[in-house]
């Protein structure tokens, strides 16, 4: 089974693309027994597709996933960690505002606990987004009744079994470290650096961080709230 497994949604990022490749694997080789890196082109309308083709022919390491359409951050994600065949996988946006080599701040923290959540410190974005994003990890929180500082996080680090605990719908990737602890697994909180987006925008705006997925963390909340615990008496 391969060591790692890097995860990165793709859409409309072919200015990226080469430049998040040699960020991984620079970052990754010589550090793991084996990796591999799943892009999954998220229907992108640019030259992404293109990109990704060839760079799984260049580098064996690269898996692409290519949905017909665009179907979101979710099911890019969902695909992308259905696909992984990694002990470890870990998730990152194709952007490079996280680091890479920050997977190696969340690794110590594996076994004893089986999902590393990146925590963003000094974040270098608007403050239209870092507010909508503090509003957003705070309306969620509420709603959840979750303490997780970044759920938005893009860096996530987490053991197999977790990510084969998951059955998500739309949205749900702004719940992944809340989602773990309901399914039964430990999740912590580790400071990774963040950097200004070199190429391309940002897909997701002031909206849909902090009022679109509402709803969504209504259901989150609804949900924890009925989590079924049991142990079985020994005879």
């Amino acid at each position: 089974m391969v060591k790692l497994s890097i995860v990165a949604p793709i859409y409309n990022e072919e200015e990226n693309i080469r430049l998040l490749h040699e960020a991984i694997t620079n970052a990754v080789k010589n550090r793991v027994e084996s990796y591999e890196i799943v892009l999954v082109n998220d229907g992108s309308k640019d030259r992404s597709a293109s990109i990704l083709n060839e760079l799984a022919v260049e580098d064996p390491a690269v898996q692409v996933v290519h949905f017909v359409s665009n179907c979101g951050q979710t099911a890019a994600i969902y695909a992308g960690l259905k696909h992984a065949k990694g002990e470890l996988i870990a998730l990152i946006d194709a952007d490079l505002q996280t680091d890479p080599r920050d997977i190696f701040k969340l690794m110590p923290y594996i076994p004893q606990m089986d999902f590393v959540n990146g925590k963003r410190v000094k974040r270098q974005d608007t403050l239209v987004k870092k507010v909508s994003s503090r509003v957003g990890n705070g309306v969620r929180n509420w709603l959840t009744g979750d303490q997780i500082y970044d759920t938005g996080c893009p860096m996530k680090l987490m053991k197999r079994e977790v990510a084969e605990s998951y059955y998500l719908y739309e949205g749900m990737h702004r719940f992944l470290p809340t989602l773990a602890k309901i399914n039964g697994f430990k999740v912590i909180e580790v400071a990774v650096s963040h950097r200004e987006r070199q190429h391309g925008v940002s897909k997701y705006g002031v909206f849909n961080r902090a009022f679109v997925g509402l709803m969504d963390a209504i259901v989150i909340g609804w949900l924890r709230k009925r989590v079924i615990r049991y142990q079985v008496r020994g005879q």
